[in-house]
């Protein structure tokens, strides 16, 4: 008896030390999309030999994983495996990895064909050029990110976002709105706090990252499936809860607020629940941040709710609600503040949401349909009181803007995707969008005083009760020539119930395999957008009647050109570039000679409410090169090289060739990391990341001052449009933590601070009209700004 007790005195030390953790997930067939049932997961750890077989549904458990970054190898007869390096297990959380594996072209029984990692493929198989996926990894890792979707992306080739106030996603010189959302496969508003009607972008995003799983980004040339926009798409989707145990995280941010979250098993059909939800840690503590004085309030709850396999298919509901808030008051506002005056009280609020309800039945082994239906909601209320003669006797406050948005959407989404053999995947389907727009735009800026009362009058320029909807039923497919051939093709169809105008719509992609390490692709597509909401239903007086002159605007309309090289340097490097055509025409321009189109809108929170009676005759193209040179994550580092060099023009109805507003003309992005295992059981984790950023200056429209000063309000020299160039933006961030995996249970901490513009580089916010001090202003974005976060996982 006493030697067992010295025995297990002696082992338990070891038994403390010893501690893991789990990865686990599900493979699939990714033609098919049906769970592979004995498929093989090995870790390929130094020193460990640990493998699994997948279940009856798909599953496997990899228990007693070494802790630190891990590699796995999924293989299944016949099939091509994948190698999967870097997943990041911890003490405090399972660490959940799925995958799809693509079938071997000439069906051999007997032999596995290794393909290479899968990191830079897009989840969406038929999405062949100008496509990435990426993952929660890569939205918490690198420096200066906020841990935004949408601010990842400015790292990604062809994307500038050189706005340290919002995260406009410029894809490729578009403007932001030419960007679809997607969240499970329907379309949904900007998904932002204090996000504004037809506008994508927004000061904070209201994405959780902790409940995303690897999603898709994409460029040019989408697949059919996608549809209503010409810039890009991000196609994003929740990820399940663990089906096995209770999982819990508690975060603290500058940016993303005070968070908790819990995820775990529903039922015994491998069901799960996960729901989160933030609070804006500045407004607890009652401070300024992201470019004002002013306190921004904000939060959101965001969950997936998966009621596991049933005999009518697997139904899961998903959702996102959040609010934000924010007072301007004048008399506490900063001359240099990015958002109001100091003559004005400003007050704004802002609500989004979208629930779904999503269902799929597996009608073969090689087919299944999935239909999602959904409604979100997005509304924003702007209100302005400005003083008159402020810190006078004859001191007086007017309501000077008023603003009222609410858009209701209802969506339906159905597709059938059949594996009609090895070589051949058909997919077809159909989406219904209807939405409800009731808005209220009153503005008293550049007005006249007709009534004379010393003020400029309200004008209304929307006030209306809307409905219109959207069909776009889409058939694509993906076939496997030979070996190193594959070709996509399709067809979208779009319709508009508001201009009764139906599109249909091609799009191919090729891609060849040179060799094992280089890949040539090719892309084209033909898509269409509707015109922005605010513009197509602004009011015009016409002989004293007010009339919506833009309602029946066609679609603008792009063709997309893309040819790509791909190649494989070692096992760690990869290197791609680019190069790419867009032709635009039937953007909305005014009908006498002019320099705007409705090309140059959207990266602001709101549109310019002058423009009427447009018509679509205007043009524009973009067209560049981008370069990406990427190290994956092995032996303790990575790094990533973007560079884009593009143009982005226009022509107005004056026909004149113009720079458009995102026409930076280069975008470069380094970014590098090191982690450092460290401590007496070499669990914890010392890592560092930067990023250092150049991007050419946006170009902007002169102000004339004269005019200015004469008017009262700011007079641009139209016919100057956009010829003027702000001086190059330039950021460096720096990002520094420590993760510690405790030893003795299911516990993980992490801790980093961000240092973000940390040369505190002066960079162009906007160079506007100052009515108080009747010159022009420049006024910098954010200068150094240092942020930080708590993490705990149990």
């Amino acid at each position: 008896m006493k030697k067992r007790i010295l025995l297990l005195i002696a082992i338990f030390p070891i038994i403390i030390n010893a501690q893991t953790g789990v990865i686990k997930g599900l493979i699939t067939d990714k033609q098919s999309d049906a769970p592979l049932v004995g498929a093989t997961v090995e870790l390929l750890a130094i020193g460990s030999v640990n493998g699994v077989i997948t279940d009856i549904d798909g599953y496997f458990t990899l228990n007693n994983v070494p802790l630190g970054r891990q590699v796995i190898r999924v293989s299944y007869i016949g099939f091509e495996s994948i190698t999967l390096p870097n997943i990041v297990v911890t003490s405090g959380k399972a660490a959940v990895v799925n995958l799809s594996l693509i079938e071997s072209f000439d069906r051999l029984d007997e032999v596995i064909i290794t393909s290479e990692t899968a990191k830079a493929k897009a989840i969406n198989k038929l999405a062949s050029v100008s496509a990435r996926q990426f993952s929660l990894e890569e939205v918490t890792r690198f420096s200066g990110g906020r841990s935004d979707v949408g601010r990842l992306a400015a790292n990604f080739a062809g994307v500038s976002a050189p706005d340290d106030s919002r995260n406009d996603v410029v894809i490729r010189g578009n403007s932001p709105t030419g960007l679809l959302w997607r969240l499970e496969g329907v379309p949904i508003p900007s998904p932002n706090h204090f996000s504004t009607l037809g506008t994508t972008g927004g000061p904070v995003s209201a994405l959780n990252p902790n409940l995303l799983k690897n999603s898709d980004f994409i460029t040019s040339a989408f697949p059919a499936e996608y549809g209503n926009a010409i810039g890009g798409v991000f196609d994003l989707g929740f990820r399940k809860g663990n089906i096995d145990k209770y999982e819990y995280t508690a975060q603290v941010g500058i940016f993303t607020g005070v968070e908790g979250m819990a995820e775990g098993p529903i039922g015994k059909n491998n069901g799960s629940f996960l729901i989160a939800g933030r609070y804006s840690l500045v407004g607890i503590l009652g401070v300024g941040a992201g470019g004002t004085s002013a306190t921004p309030n904000y939060s959101d709850i965001s969950f997936n709710l998966d009621l596991g396999k049933s005999r009518l298919g697997n139904f899961s509901l998903f959702g996102i609600l959040g609010f934000s808030d924010i007072d301007f008051m004048g008399d506490d506002i900063d001359e240099d503040d990015l958002f109001a005056a100091e003559d004005e009280n400003t007050f704004v609020e802002s609500q989004f949401s979208v629930i779904g309800l999503k269902h799929r039945v597996n009608i073969t082994d090689a087919s299944y349909l999935k239909t999602i239906i959904s409604g979100s909601f997005t509304g924003n209320d702007f209100l302005v009181d400005r003083f008159i003669n402020k810190e006078t006797e004859n001191e007086r406050i007017i309501r000077y803007t008023e603003v009222n948005n609410t858009e209701t959407r209802i969506t339906f989404s159905t597709f059938f995707n059949t594996k009609l053999n090895n070589k051949s995947t058909i997919r077809t389907g159909v989406l219904f969008e209807n939405t409800g727009v009731v808005s209220l735009l009153s503005d008293r800026l550049e007005q006249p005083d007709l009534n004379g009362d010393g003020d400029p009058d309200l004008f209304t320029f929307r006030d209306i009760e809307e409905n219109l909807s959207i069909v776009q039923p889409f058939i694509q497919g993906q076939f496997r020539l030979t070996k190193t051939l594959t070709f996509n093709a399709g067809v979208h169809g779009q319709f508009s119930s508001l201009n009764q105008q139906f599109v249909i719509e091609p799009r191919v992609g090729i891609n060849y395999k040179i060799s094992k390490n280089h890949r040539l692709s090719f892309g084209y597509g033909l898509h269409h957008q509707s015109i922005p909401i605010p513009l197509l239903f602004l009011n015009e007086n016409v002989n004293g009647r007010l009339t919506q002159t833009n309602r029946n605007l066609d679609f603008v309309r792009s063709n997309h050109y893309v040819l790509g090289y791909d190649v494989t340097i070692g096992s760690n490097w990869r290197s791609k570039v680019e190069l790419y055509y867009q032709d635009i025409d039937n953007a909305a321009v005014e009908p006498f000679s002019s320099s705007y189109s409705s090309l140059v809108e959207g990266a602001d929170f709101g549109f310019d409410t002058s423009r009427v009676s447009l018509v679509n005759q205007g043009t524009g193209n973009n067209q560049g090169i981008e370069i990406t040179l990427e190290r994956f994550f092995n032996k303790g580092y990575y790094g990533l090289l973007t560079t884009s060099f593009f143009e982005s023009e226009y022509k107005g109805s004056d026909g004149i060739e113009r720079n458009t507003p995102f026409n930076n003309g280069y975008v470069v992005n380094l970014l590098a990391g090191k982690e450092f295992v460290i401590g007496k059981t070499k669990k914890d984790v010392l890592f560092f990341d930067t990023k250092l950023t150049f991007s050419g200056g946006r170009y902007f429209t002169p102000v004339d001052l004269q005019a200015s000063q004469a008017a009262g309000f700011e007079v641009l020299e139209e016919d100057l449009a956009f010829s003027d160039q702000s001086d190059a933006y330039v950021r460096w961030d720096i990002k520094f933590g420590y993760k510690i995996n405790s030893n003795k249970k299911k516990r993980s901490h992490q801790l980093y601070i961000d240092l973000q513009n940390i040369t505190a580089n002066e960079n162009l916010f906007t160079r506007r009209y100052n009515r108080l001090t009747n010159e022009v202003n420049e006024v910098n974005q954010i200068g150094f700004f240092p942020d930080f976060g708590y993490r705990f996982e149990f």
